[in-house]
């Protein structure tokens, strides 16, 4: 039979995530937003970059992400730092719970998206790596980077 396509748009990604943390797990969660908030996005007015999740009282919270007020909203404006509730199953709340009272993990939004018209965020369960890990990592992207030209100079 004819199979739904999903379309999806991303509204803003979070570079400096996948930098600071070794991302584990994946989660896909709604977003409970505003009529401004989503028209704000639909624009490409949020940033993820400062944002973070938590589990509080069996729910989870989005906390940090800037959602700039939409300019052609009337008299009722969104607060851009509000704490966002995002919408997981049970089990997934349960399973995040579990994880971030372990050492060292936390959840981070890696990037913003329009699936089928409702805004969807990605968050990843992550754990905080070292200076050292940093410094190494962007050795090695350098090092692929010259190899790279490297190549790119002999060919031609």
């Amino acid at each position: 039979m004819g199979e739904k396509k999903s379309y999806e748009a991303i509204i803003c990604k979070n570079k400096k995530a996948h930098l600071n943390y070794q991302i584990e797990e994946t989660y896909e969660a709604g977003i409970v937003l505003t009529g401004s908030e989503v028209k704000s996005c639909r624009q490409g007015q949020a940033n993820l970059k400062d944002g973070y999740a938590r589990v509080k009282n069996g729910e989870v919270f989005l906390y940090d992400v800037h959602i700039s007020p939409y300019s052609h909203a009337g008299y009722s404006q969104h607060e851009p730092l509000r704490v966002r509730k995002l919408l997981f199953h049970k089990q997934e709340i349960k399973r995040l719970l579990g994880k971030t009272k372990e050492q060292g993990y936390t959840l981070v939004p890696l990037k913003m998206y329009f699936r089928n018209g409702k805004v969807k965020v990605e968050i990843g369960l992550a754990r905080g790596k070292k200076l050292y890990d940093r410094r190494e990592e962007i050795r090695k992207r350098d090092l692929k980077r010259e190899a790279a030209q490297e190549l790119k100079a002999r060919r031609s």
